[in-house]
């Protein structure tokens, strides 16, 4: 059984049919990414999952119970954590209280989780009493995804962690989310920088205007001549 399974999902914004009967699976363990281009549908996939959003058909399982139209904080306690598109940290909040929110579903803070992240992102812990907003766009990455790992989620949802970051700063996002799957948490990947994506991914999966339309391993998509013209950015 899949950790997660999304099955002929329709997510609408209103009117706007946002995401058309896609399925998808996670395997415990892995690093599943779902690579489109902007407006494709793959942020409404996590928000429909986190429960942000209610499918308005269609069954999400995490485990084989159905969470789909469930309360995000429900689904929260449940093990799942997103790392939100723009970070959405809080900026007049320092860096020690935006982790402890992270946590604010399980109660108080557990020093072993803020030292887990301290160890991933070094610099958060020089930055520990920095109010956030005043961190560079790299810093404050590092603490959505920091956050993010407060609640010990099994399944983690990251929205574009790499957007607005310099290359060598992707570089190192990503070595992090290898050794953040390599800990034990599964990842559910959204990514424009798709080569990226891909180099770090298990498999993924290809969104067009609210549809899936490939599938395969990361290196089957990386020598797939679709996704090397329009998202690898080769002739």
């Amino acid at each position: 059984m899949p950790m997660l399974e999304i099955r002929n999902l329709n997510t609408y914004y209103g009117h706007i049919h946002a995401l058309k009967g896609i399925s998808l699976d996670v395997e415990q363990g892995e690093i599943v990414t779902l690579i489109g281009s902007n407006g494709a549908g793959k942020s409404t996939a996590l928000k429909t999952v986190s429960g942000l959003l209610s499918p308005r058909t269609g069954t999400v399982s995490l485990n084989g119970r159905p969470i789909g139209g469930m309360a995000a904080h429900k689904v929260a306690g449940l093990g799942v954590a997103q790392s939100p598109e723009g970070r959405r940290i809080f900026p007049r909040m320092t860096v020690r209280e935006n982790l402890e929110m992270g946590a604010f579903a399980r109660g108080k803070p557990d020093p072993a989780d803020m030292e887990r992240v301290f160890d991933l992102f070094p610099r958060l812990r020089e930055r520990v009493a920095q109010k956030a907003g005043t961190m560079s766009g790299g810093e404050q990455q590092m603490l959505a995804i920091g956050r993010a790992l407060m609640a010990r989620p099994t399944l983690l949802l990251l929205d574009e962690p790499s957007m607005g970051l310099s290359p060598i700063l992707v570089e190192t996002i990503f070595g992090i989310i290898r050794d953040i799957n390599a800990q034990g948490t599964t990842v559910l990947l959204v990514e424009q920088n798709a080569l990226m994506a891909l180099a770090v991914a298990n498999r993924g999966y290809v969104i067009q205007t609210g549809k899936i339309v490939l599938t395969d391993a990361a290196a089957g998509l990386m020598r797939n001549e679709m996704v090397r013209k329009a998202y690898l950015g080769e002739e």
